[in-house]
């Protein structure tokens, strides 16, 4: 057993020894290890400074701590309990201070910019991704106040002291309102509609809380998204529709997890911050560096895709409004009653029901058909491990996690992959990708596997049976792999720039333009098969589908570009949202236009809306995004249309010239450079039918 085992170094983590106890003791450690290596290079003789000595140094030590600090945080984010929370908010604010104080550091900063200076550092020598290093390293500081006063100084350190603590408190309220909501049904009846595969669930979530028996039944709902979702869209009981959807509205909105009097904390500290910094507000300080460059640009941009959705956007909510029977004197839909109607409507314009695709997608064959396609297009081969504990066995930190080994045609180990991808109360919702180890290139020329891990809420198996995907969830596997892709075939020899450490308008690119697979005929036949009968998806339900791919087009473009509109004009306009007790009024009048009528009108997401407030920086100011690199992926995407959707020389331009190379160039030369040109918005109205 490792004295230290958040600080082993071994490829194959030793989960079952990282304990809520090994915490303090093992980041205590890491952070005076870290803080002696970086009290080394700032204390270097200004005479003596060279790359190896100054950036180098300090890029392997902060790599270094991340990496351990992330082993913590992704524990917190799929093993939460009282220990490993009581754990982690005991180090937060060391770690915090201690992160802080890296740019703060005025003689570490005299070094930096000593060198950079320097001929040496100027030398024609210096290879790219070194002079790319020293020039985001120097942006870096300084947007961390490194040329701030000391006073300034000073308080940026406490900002962001604060803004920690803060957004792990958000956090915890919208896993612990999440969590704290049940409703128990014991009258059969009020299911009418669900699936089959939905009642299942539920009674079996009833069974695992001892609320079932078989003398007397009951079903479980919770507000995670594979409970939710089916009684919001087929539920006939329109009262148990209003409750999940109230209870889900008022996640993070109501005592004892209430984010109300958080949020406004938060905005005003980052609107001090860009304020210490010279900028006019967060989103010209944070987009700076990235493909928008500033907040008006990126609102320009999305203001500019509301105009073009508007027409279409209206014309479908009046549809709906007409298909449902609601007139003016109605008002409009009960936001409940949305989802349920929609899915209505498109049964019967298009004879499409969602659910019928599920039997075709169990979850073991749509992982086997990702890896063939990636297979197809980038020469990987997939492998997967036996996992438990014992010889040649790989640690996981719950059994229902996987891990698999990536290998390159020519048979190099580049990484490997943990994958866990069921809801649990432990588990905090949605979708993502994080980076455990950043191999790449040694310095041997060797290379050095990277290891990730990729993990969902996705619906789980029941009763025996395998776990059926809906289609959106085959769309979201193939997205959390795209951005998996990105950092496994990352081959930039500098780690803070390897991989997804790139622009976050840019990160989305690699996993958006994975989810075009999943709707092209020759991509679902790799893996879209019954799960009894084996049989592909039939021509006419295929038919159906994409027919009906587009339906509410509009509405779901406009319902992105409402939260991208509300986190850039929240944080642009922070100097009123600060002063308010509650911005959930103020928000719902910036966005309007934005949102669908309902009578009564619904509360938006901001209260649980864990991109924006779940991390000092997060997607804050930034969730413009993912409309931003979908652009760029409907339009990349049209290469492989033209040329091939399994070509594998695309698949290795693709490789080339954006997945290999993280941020050692600028994202927009990237783009130009497997393009031939820059990204058109023609291709994402094309795709949606909004052209």
């Amino acid at each position: 057993m490792s004295t230290n085992p958040f600080l082993d170094t071994r490829f194959e983590i030793p989960w079952s020894q990282l304990t809520p106890d090994r915490v303090a003791p093992d980041i205590t450690k890491a952070i005076a290890d870290a803080k002696a290596q970086i009290d080394a290079i700032a204390a270097m003789p200004l005479s003596a400074l060279t790359y190896e000595n100054t950036f180098a140094a300090l890029e392997q030590t902060t790599e270094r701590f991340r990496a351990i600090w992330n082993r913590v945080e992704h524990l917190k984010s799929v093993a939460d309990s009282p220990a490993m929370r009581a754990a982690y908010g005991e180090m937060l604010p060391a770690v915090t201070a201690f992160t802080a104080s890296i740019p703060l550091n005025a003689e570490l900063w005299k070094r930096l910019k000593t060198y950079s200076e320097s001929p040496d550092a100027k030398s024609a020598a210096r290879k790219p991704v070194e002079l790319r290093l020293i020039s985001e390293t120097l942006a870096d500081f300084r947007q961390q106040g490194a040329d701030l006063p000391p006073e300034k100084r000073a308080r940026m350190a406490e900002i962001e002291s604060e803004l920690a603590q803060l957004t792990q408190k958000f956090s915890e309220n919208v896993l612990d309102a999440t969590n704290a909501w049940q409703l128990v049904v014991t009258d059969e009846a009020r299911l009418d509609g669900l699936p089959e595969r939905a009642k299942k669930a539920a009674r079996a979530s009833a069974e695992s809380k001892g609320l079932s028996t078989a003398e007397n039944p009951a079903w479980r709902f919770t507000v995670h998204l594979p409970s939710l979702d089916p009684v919001l869209t087929y539920a006939s009981d329109a009262s148990l529709r209003r409750e999940l959807f109230d209870a889900s509205s008022n996640v993070g909105a109501q005592a004892p997890s209430d984010n109300t009097p958080v949020i406004p904390r938060i905005l005003a500290l980052r609107d001090e911050k860009a304020a210490l910094l010279g900028k006019a507000h967060f989103p010209d300080l944070i987009l700076e560096r990235r493909m928008a460059k500033c907040g008006a640009r990126a609102l320009a941009f999305v203001n500019d895709l509301q105009r073009r959705t508007k027409p279409a956007f209206d014309r479908e909510c009046a549809e709906l409004e007409r298909f449902a029977g609601i007139t003016k004197k109605d008002g409009h839909l009960a936001p409940w009653d949305v989802a349920y109607q929609a899915e209505k409507m498109r049964k019967q314009l298009h004879d499409f029901d969602e659910e019928a695709l599920r039997p075709y997608f169990p979850a073991d064959r749509v992982f086997a058909g990702l890896f063939e396609i990636c297979k197809r297009i980038h020469g990987i081969t997939v492998t997967e491990r036996e996992t438990g504990v014992g010889a040649g066995k790989v640690e996981v930190w719950h059994e229902d996690v996987k891990f698999y080994d990536v290998h390159g045609a020519d048979g190099t180990h580049i990484g490997s992959f943990y994958s866990d991808w069921y809801p649990r109360e432990s588990k905090r919702a949605g979708a993502w990708m994080d980076a455990l180890y950043t191999g790449g290139p040694r310095a041997d020329s060797s290379w050095a596997p990277h290891l990730g891990l990729i993990c969902g809420n996705m619906t789980p198996p029941v009763g025996g049976k395998p776990a059926l995907l809906n289609h959106r969830e085959v769309e979201t596997i193939f997205h959390e792999f795209g951005h998996l892709m990105h950092h496994l075939f990352g081959a930039v020899p500098v780690k803070s720039l390897n991989g997804t450490n790139v622009a976050w308008d840019f990160v989305e690119l690699p996993s958006q333009i994975m989810e075009n697979w999943t709707w092209e005929r020759e991509g679902l036949d790799l893996f879209a098969r019954h799960h009894e009968t084996g049989e592909k998806i039939p021509v006419a339900l295929f038919e159906r589908m994409i027919a009906a791919r587009n339906f509410r087009s509009a509405c779901k473009q406009m319902r992105q570009l409402s939260f991208g509109t509300a986190d850039l004009l929240l944080h642009i306009s922070a100097g009123e949202f600060k002063r308010q007790p509650d911005v959930e009024p103020g928000i719902r009048r910036l966005t309007a236009d934005c949102l669908i009528p309902t009578t009564p009108p619904a509360r938006t997401h901001i209260n649980r809306f864990n991109h924006l407030f779940s991390s000092p920086v997060g997607y804050a100011s930034g969730y413009y995004s993912y409309k931003w690199a979908e652009v760029l992926d409907a339009d990349a995407f049209t290469r492989f249309q033209r040329e091939g959707i399994f070509n594998a020389a695309i698949g290795k331009a693709f490789r080339d010239c954006i997945l290999s190379k993280g941020n050692s160039e600028d994202a927009a030369k990237l783009y130009r450079d497997f393009m031939g040109r820059d990204p058109s918005i023609d291709a994402l109205m094309k795709r949606n039918g909004l052209a």
